[in-house]
């Protein structure tokens, strides 16, 4: 059945107080979204960010930001006095990171002093989630207490977790870990209520899941020997991608790469234990960088740059199966974008789970593109443009000359309507039976929107709706092509 939806992050939508919640416009956006015939909305990651702010790399693989969290249902829950809220933030249109992160924990914890812990969905909440709530808890506390480094830059008996150490830490930060926990139920208890709204009402949830974790996160310090690191800790090699036309000195990444020997010892149970967690959370999984699970880049740790790297085996179908085995069918995504070997075209195929293709990868005058529309399949989806990318409107002003006439061609584009329109008709249109749009582009939008330039940090993830940008004219207009290419819900 052929559906569509669109891609927008819950930091990109309006609200009072700094960036998107889980609040009234969120639910805003849903009624947006089935009033405009849309069946998915897809969201970026949602843990809690750390430096640089990235949804890519957080403090956990299974908690949930903070920062989401609805103020003006704290004050309903009389948790919040509605004066101690009282917006400081200047820009509607951009998010502030440093001011939320200076502002909004000691907020929080005026409702956590409030909040009476003698409650039962608390209490059943921290029972069905200690599994990783216990450590994250702790983890964040500590880091807390030590002005927020990098637990490598810890003690060695508390960065080795010596239980006594341990023990010592647990007694005397219980009432910071209990705030984190409080902020942890908050959370999942307001984004579940979200979640079922938009159920309801017919939209489904895609959601995102990075490969790698963060290196500064409770995970790597909670469960050391999941990861390729030595005994002082540290990584002995890092992630990343090898140099390309987007990037002569390759990409960075730095987040810890897998022990997938001792893993699959394990049969994979961190990696089960984390998609089944998603699959709560999710109605879809995009599981980001899909090709690293057949073939992975290697970078020695202390490398200034990704040239000298070196491809890595990774555990391949033998994961997929075991996840099948222990969780059912999980609808998943496939981010197969990169350096797409016979080998992960066949992990691909043994799956079965549908792969991604982006329209401005397809035009290139010199050759046929594996993304041109015409050789999609139905178990594809199909997008513009992603977060990564630049906004289709951006995209249009850089396009070579040669590219740009073999597109508009392509696309049937008149001179009379906008050639952003023209692409996603051109996306709507094709066979793939799921589509996703970011917002961006059905409003036009520029660079100044864009979410991410990968290997750059301090101006990402900012850019954020306003109220008056979802107009019934642009509802109007997402329901007419909606309805047009036969992926409406009705």
């Amino acid at each position: 059945m052929r559906k569509t939806g669109i891609l927008l992050h819950i930091s990109s939508l309006p609200s009072n107080y700094g960036i998107g919640t889980y609040g009234k416009e969120a639910y805003r956006f849903v009624d947006f979204l089935e009033k405009s015939e849309q069946s998915y909305w897809q969201l970026l990651p949602l843990g809690p960010t750390s430096y640089g702010d990235s949804p890519y790399q957080t403090f956990s693989a299974f908690a949930n930001n903070p920062y989401f969290i609805d103020l003006d249902q704290l004050v309903e829950e009389k948790l919040l006095r509605k004066n101690e809220i009282t917006a400081t933030f200047k820009s509607a249109r951009y998010v502030d990171y440093k001011e939320l992160y200076e502002e909004r924990f000691i907020i929080l914890k005026k409702a956590f002093l409030r909040f009476n812990q003698n409650n039962n969905n608390y209490s059943k909440f921290i029972e069905d989630n200690k599994k990783w709530l216990k450590d994250y808890a702790l983890f964040m506390a500590i880091k807390s207490k030590f002005n927020g480094v990098s637990w490598i830059s810890w003690d060695e008996e508390l960065k080795l977790r010596k239980p006594e150490v341990i023990s010592k830490y647990e007694k005397e930060l219980k009432e910071e870990i209990e705030f984190y926990q409080f902020l942890q139920y908050k959370s999942y208890d307001q984004w579940y209520s979200l979640k079922k709204y938009a159920n309801d009402k017919g939209v489904m949830i895609v959601g995102d899941m990075p490969i790698y974790v963060s290196f500064d996160s409770s995970d790597v310090w909670a469960n050391s020997n999941y990861f390729d690191l030595n005994e002082k800790r540290l990584p002995n090699h890092i992630a990343g991608v090898p140099p390309d036309n987007f990037s002569k000195d390759g990409q960075l990444w730095g987040n810890p790469l897998y022990n997938w020997d001792f893993l699959e010892k394990n049969e994979f149970d961190w990696w089960v234990d984390r998609v089944r967690s998603a699959s709560e959370i999710f109605d879809m999984i995009r599981i980001d960088h899909f090709i690293g699970f057949q073939n992975f880049y290697s970078v020695p740790y202390g490398e200034k740059t990704a040239i000298h790297g070196d491809w890595k085996k990774g555990p391949g179908i033998k994961l997929f199966n075991i996840i099948k085995e222990k969780l059912g069918e999980i609808n998943i995504i496939a981010e197969d974008l990169g350096v797409i070997t016979p080998e992960v075209r066949k992990l691909l195929k043994d799956t079965g789970f549908p792969g991604m293709k982006l329209l401005q990868f397809a035009f290139d005058s010199r050759e046929e593109s594996d993304y041109i529309p015409h050789l999609y399949t139905k178990n594809v989806i199909a997008y513009t443009g992603t977060h990564d990318n630049q906004t289709t409107q951006s995209w249009f002003s850089d396009l070579p000359e040669k590219d740009l006439r073999y597109c508009l061609n392509y696309i049937n584009h008149s001179g009379n309507q906008s050639r952003v329109d023209s692409l996603i008709k051109a996306t709507q249109a094709c066979i793939a039976d799921t589509t996703i749009i970011p917002m961006q582009d059905y409003l036009h939008l520029g660079d100044e929107a864009r979410m991410n330039i990968p290997s750059t940090t301090g101006n990402n993830w900012r850019w954020r709706l306003i109220k008056t940008d979802l107009n019934y004219k642009i509802q109007m207009k997402i329901k007419d092509f909606t309805i047009l290419y036969g992926r409406g819900k009705s």
